[in-house]
């Protein structure tokens, strides 16, 4: 197990650029993973190995014919570590982007009918699915969630769940609570009522935590953000399924059928997601006898849940002689203190101590967190539950026990404080 593993995690973290420490704040625990994880430092040479390469794809040439190669190696990662045997892999600006792109196709690109989201989504879809409902003329049906739990139920879709659903969107773990959603019960419950329907998941904030297997989901497009994932800023990824890709697309004229990319790739953006995979699997030949690429990958897949359910348990319970979160006075815990779908992440608020201050606080202590506030981004979650504002206290598989409990020692002198 990672958490008792002293020597692999050293490994681990020797793994990942500024680890330890910030280059603008110096010595910093990293607890900011939701907003974006620590890089790979393979990514970082792979990045400035093809951002220095002025060749482009498609022409007869070495560098060329590498580059096509790299990107062909790249989609056949994705495939696997997605566990995607059909469909296709694009890349695009940003996982919002390509959300909204996949949405816009789904509901422009079908008959008169319903769009169906939960409230519990990420503006990513949500705002993506509303939007061009709109524009279409097509009714949105807004799947309440669970307050207490922070999560929404195969059940609540199928409560309101009409035969003239279009296009459905579904949030796989929420960056706001961290809990995960029943992807593959809630699309059964889409199904059984309107089988036809386009449905679509936002899978940014749950990529980092492992076990993507989007063959088991019965879904049509799903979305990443790979700076979410270990890799760097300024992508995203998409799988789309064929008969989402056989609609109406954006494309050239006269150019390839069912191509949703546009214009020239950024090849560096295909090599790092190469990087990702080759961690993974390395990691899960560290934690498991698998020789499969695929079992690889899903053996580090729950090595990485273990390891950050002990986190946020500590986080939560306490660890030794430090009382944890959900024991502090006037304590919420969004999703509840005890959710088996939490993943590693712990979002609270005092109701002595602004949560912006808390974060300053441990901020100066160098303990890095983040502050989520009632707005465009977090309002749906936090506004039902009465808050303003929550401390967000995200992990990732580098985080140690050590880390967890120093915040602890730090909340514990901010509360009593």
């Amino acid at each position: 197990m990672l958490t008792t593993d002293a020597e692999l995690m050293t490994e681990i973290r020797a793994k990942f650029a500024h680890v330890a420490s910030c280059p603008f704040q110096g010595p910093r625990i990293f607890f900011e993973n939701a907003g974006g994880a620590l890089t790979l430092n393979s990514v970082v040479e792979t990045s400035t190995l093809y951002a220095s390469i002025p060749d482009n794809q498609g022409r007869d040439n070495p560098a060329a014919h590498a580059l096509v190669a790299t990107i062909k190696e790249a989609k056949a990662d994705m495939a696997l570590f997605f566990n995607a045997p059909e469909g296709q892999f694009f890349v695009g600006e940003s996982g919002t982007e390509l959300s909204f792109r996949l949405i816009r196709t789904a509901v422009m690109g079908t008959p008169m009918g319903d769009v169906i989201g939960s409230t519990v989504e990420h503006p990513a879809s949500r705002s993506a699915a509303q939007h061009w409902a709109g524009l279409a003329g097509k009714p949105y049906i807004s799947v309440p969630h669970d307050t207490a739990t922070g999560q929404v139920t195969p059940d609540a879709y199928a409560a309101v769940m009409t035969p003239d659903v279009r296009v459905a969107t579904i949030l796989h773990t929420s960056p706001v609570t961290g809990i995960a959603n029943d992807v593959a019960g809630i699309s059964a419950a889409i199904r059984a009522v309107a089988p036809q329907a386009f449905i679509f998941v936002d899978g940014i904030q749950h990529a980092s935590h492992g076990r993507i297997d989007i063959a088991s989901y019965d879904v049509d497009g799903y979305v990443i953000s790979p700076y979410k994932l270990f890799s760097r800023h300024g992508y995203g990824i998409a799988w789309a399924s064929d008969r989402l890709s056989a609609l109406p697309i954006e494309t050239l004229k006269d150019g390839p059928a069912g191509n949703w990319e546009m214009g020239t790739r950024d090849t560096g953006s295909y090599a790092t997601f190469t990087d990702v995979v080759r961690y993974f699997e390395w990691l899960g030949a560290q934690v498991s006898d698998e020789t499969d690429p695929r079992a690889l990958i899903e053996a580090a897949g729950a090595a990485i849940h273990d390891h950050e359910k002990a986190l946020t348990d500590a986080l939560l319970f306490g660890s030794g002689n430090l009382p944890g979160l959900a024991a502090l006075d006037g304590v919420v815990i969004l999703g509840g203190t005890d959710n088996a779908d939490r993943e590693g992440l712990v979002c609270f608020a005092l109701d002595k101590v602004p949560a912006a201050d808390i974060v300053e606080q441990l901020n100066a202590q160098g303990i890095r967190t983040h502050v989520r506030k009632a707005d465009h981004y977090s309002g749906n979650i936090l506004t039902p539950l009465g808050l303003s504002a929550a401390v967000r206290v995200s992990l990732c598989h580098y985080n140690t026990l050590d880390e967890v409990r120093t915040l602890l020692a730090a909340m514990k002198d901010i509360a009593d404080t």
